[in-house]
This record gives structure tokens, C-alpha cells and sequence, in this order.
């Protein structure tokens, strides 16, 4: 296979970065062909034994583009949440998707078990999207890394003594520090020689993504079930069944997972009440080629009461069919999907994350697409998810701060 021009010369750049200073973070747009350019940088570079970590969704992906260059090394892929059963006999590690590493201010587990894997290895950081909310979201990142430029720190709290900017705010009326605003600039004079960028139209896309908003009357079953929570804070069903909304991150929960027609009740069971979303898809996007993406698991149950043996979970199928509709979780499928041959994406809820919502929608994305990347958010009138977009669009994650505030 055939690299493009960019995609070599940043292979080239990521290996010298290797020798140099053992970490190479290409920092590249979705659908540049980061994962091609970081198998390629790692055969320059001279690895003979390769750990490669993603997500689950993305390791058929990956294992096709290794086959496609055919590198000189054997290459081993694992997916974050198998790490624990990981060994740390390579000579090259590749940390796909590497801001999920950024949690703080305490590192994940994920975090503290690639810490030990990587122990004096060279690592190579893919990612479109390095600081989806903040730069203290750098911080874990390269904590990983025996050549981190932060390695005489002793854990975050220590860094952010300098390159932060203590804040307080209010959680359930008391007073937290609040370690999300940064020195910006002293951060990134310490790492920026580290990072290779490379834009969507650098690389020559034609089409962008266009954020659709449909709204949708809200149901009067919905509307009922949300004032009931919100005044007296508890449902009981018909057959015996409890929801509780007894605090406000619990309320905010509820209301959540009452926009998309479903409810989580205290004994772990989900009632799927009201089918609104899924049948406005089914009427309106007829003789589409579509992709979903939902938030919670009574969504997909309610997806399939609708669709049946349409909707796949494989984006494999989904791309060599004409007719399935993938569905798949904003978590699990956001990033390292390559949903190109969908018409739109159609989002059936909102996520309370910023990086969803960038990396999901990216799912349309590729250089070699002509036409409009059209996303679809199917939001209720009235409901919490307008209220969810505004906030994440602007790289915030949404917390009961912001739904304390919202009106119904």
C-alpha cells in the first residue's frame, strides 16, 4: 500500500521524535490516517515488537491496516480494558485514542496499569483531540512515560502547583478545588516540540459535518414522568418498581434517561415506556444509509423493538451492507469507527462528555467523501439535551452545575 506524501513525512518526523526523545504524539485530525502514519512510524523507527492499545471496536480496523503496509515487526493489539492481562515484553508501544488516559487528579486504572507496561519504552500517542475539555487533561497522558517532560513531578497535585491555577467551586453545598484551569501557555512550551499536527484541510477534505438539530415534541408520558421527579423525587410503577431522583445528580440522571424514552429503576432493571425517537428515525430517515449512536442501554432495546434485525453493532457489516443501520454506545464506538459509508449520523441522545460529541460525529469523516457529513441531533422540546449540546459543543463537560440552572 501506497502512503500519502504527508503521511510519510510525518512517519519520518514521529521516528526521529523516538530517537530523540522516546515519545512521539501525533496530535492528527480524524480520518488523516493517524493509525496508518503511527504502524509506519514505528517500522522506520526500527521496533521488532509492537504493542498497539485502542478500543475493542477499532482492533478489526487496525489489524487491516497493519496487513495493508506489512511492516517488519510483529504487532500485538489489546484493548484498554484487557490491560491488566498485559506484559510489558515490548520494544514499541502505540497509545491509540490517548486522552482517555487524561482523567485527574488522580490517574485510572487503565492509566497506572500502561504506567508499568511502559516502563522505559518508547511510546507513540495518536489522538485528534489531546485537551477535549483541559490542558490538566496532558498531565496523566504523558504520566505513562518513564521520558515524561513532567517525570520529576511526583503525581498531579505536585505539577499543579506550577502550571495551574487553583479554583473553588460548589458540589451538594460544599466548597472542592476545582483543578481544570491551567497556565496554557507554560504547559504546552514544555511538550509542543513533541507534537505533530496535521488538519483535516491540510489533508485535502472536501466535506465537513454539519450539526443538524430536530426537535421533537416531547411526549405528554415524558413530560409527566419528569415532573414527577423533579417534584416529589420518586416514581413507583404499576408492578412495583421504584425510581428514586433523591439527589440532583440522581434527578439530572432520570431526566436524562427520560429524553430518550427509557428509565433505570433502583432494582437495576430498565423500562422501555415511550418509543418517540426510534419512530421518528424509522419515518423520516427512510432509504438512508444511516449510523446511530445512543447513550443508554434501554435506547438500544428500544432501537431493536423498532428495527429488528436491521440494526448491527458491527460497523464491519454495517459498511459492506445496503441496507443494516449500525447502532452502537457513544462510549464504545466514538472513536476508531469508520461509519464514512453512512449517508448521516443520527444521534438519539446527547452525551455529558465534550469528547463525544466531537469524536462521534467525526465517524462521518474521509478524505475520499464528495458528500455532505450531515449529524442529526434528535432533541425533545423542553427536554435536557439542547441544554447537554451547548454546553459540550464548547469543550465542557456537563455537571449538575449546569443543571441546576436549566429551566424546564
Amino acid at each position: 500500500m501506497e502512503l500519502r506524501g504527508y503521511q510519510k513525512k510525518i512517519s519520518e518526523q514521529a521516528a526521529n521524535l523516538l530517537r530523540n526523545f522516546k515519545i512521539a504524539f501525533l496530535c492528527m485530525e480524524v480520518r488523516t490516517g493517524k493509525t496508518l502514519t503511527s504502524l509506519n512510524a514505528a517500522n522506520i523507527y526500527g521496533a521488532k515488537k509492537v504493542l498497539f492499545v485502542t478500543k475493542k471496536k477499532a482492533i478489526s480496523s487496525i489489524l487491516n491496516d497493519y496487513k495493508l503496509i506489512n511492516p517488519d515487526y510483529q504487532l500485538y493489539i489489546i484493548n484498554y480494558d484487557m490491560l491488566h492481562k498485559c506484559d510489558d515484553n515490548y520494544e514499541l508501544i502505540i497509545l491509540d485514542e490517548s486522552h482517555s488516559l487524561g482523567q485527574y487528579p488522580k490517574p485510572s486504572k487503565r492509566t497506572k496499569y500502561l504506567k508499568k507496561i511502559c516502563t522505559g519504552k518508547p511510546i507513540i500517542y495518536l489522538t485528534g483531540t489531546p485537551t477535549p475539555e483541559n490542558y490538566s487533561q496532558l498531565y496523566h497522558q504523558f504520566f505513562v512515560s518513564t521520558y515524561s517532560p513532567w517525570g520529576r513531578y511526583r503525581n498531579f497535585y505536585d505539577w499543579f502547583k506550577d502550571y495551574g491555577i487553583l479554583k473553588k467551586k460548589h458540589f451538594y453545598n460544599r466548597e472542592i478545588n476545582d483543578y481544570s484551569n491551567t497556565i496554557e501557555e507554560k504547559v504546552f512550551a514544555d511538550i509542543s516540540h513533541l507534537f505533530l499536527s496535521y488538519t483535516q484541510k491540510e489533508a485535502g477534505f472536501i466535506s465537513e459535518v454539519e450539526d443538524v438539530i430536530v426537535t421533537i415534541q416531547m411526549p405528554d408520558k415524558v413530560k409527566r414522568a419528569i415532573n414527577t421527579l423533579r417534584g416529589s423525587k420518586i416514581i413507583r410503577t404499576k408492578d412495583g418498581k421504584v425510581i428514586l431522583a433523591d439527589t440532583k445528580v440522581k434527578e439530572m440522571q432520570k431526566v436524562h434517561q427520560l429524553c430518550g424514552g427509557t428509565i433505570k429503576c433502583e432494582d437495576g432493571d430498565c423500562i422501555v415506556f415511550d418509543d418517540t425517537k426510534s419512530r421518528y428515525i424509522l419515518n423520516h430517515f427512510h432509504g438512508k444509509k444511516i449510523a446511530i449512536f445512543y447513550k443508554f442501554v434501554g435506547e438500544l432495546t428500544q432501537l431493536l423493538s423498532v428495527f429488528g434485525a436491521r440494526l448491527t453493532v458491527s460497523p464491519e457489516e454495517f459498511n459492506n451492507s445496503s441496507d443494516k443501520i449500525f447502532a452502537a454506545q457513544f462510549q464504545s464506538a466514538r472513536e476508531g469507527v469508520n461509519l464514512a459509508t453512512a449517508d448521516c449520523i443520527i444521534m438519539f441522545n446527547v452525551d455529558f462528555a465534550a469528547v463525544s460529541y466531537w469524536q462521534a460525529r467525526a465517524r462521518l469523516q474521509a478524505k475520499e467523501r464528495t458528500t455532505p457529513a450531515y449529524v442529526y441531533w434528535l432533541f425533545f422540546e423542553g427536554g435536557i439535551e439542547q441544554d447537554v449540546f451547548d454546553v459540550v459543543k464548547k469543550k465542557r463537560k456537563y455537571t449538575v452545575f449546569h443543571y441546576r440552572k436549566k429551566v424546564f
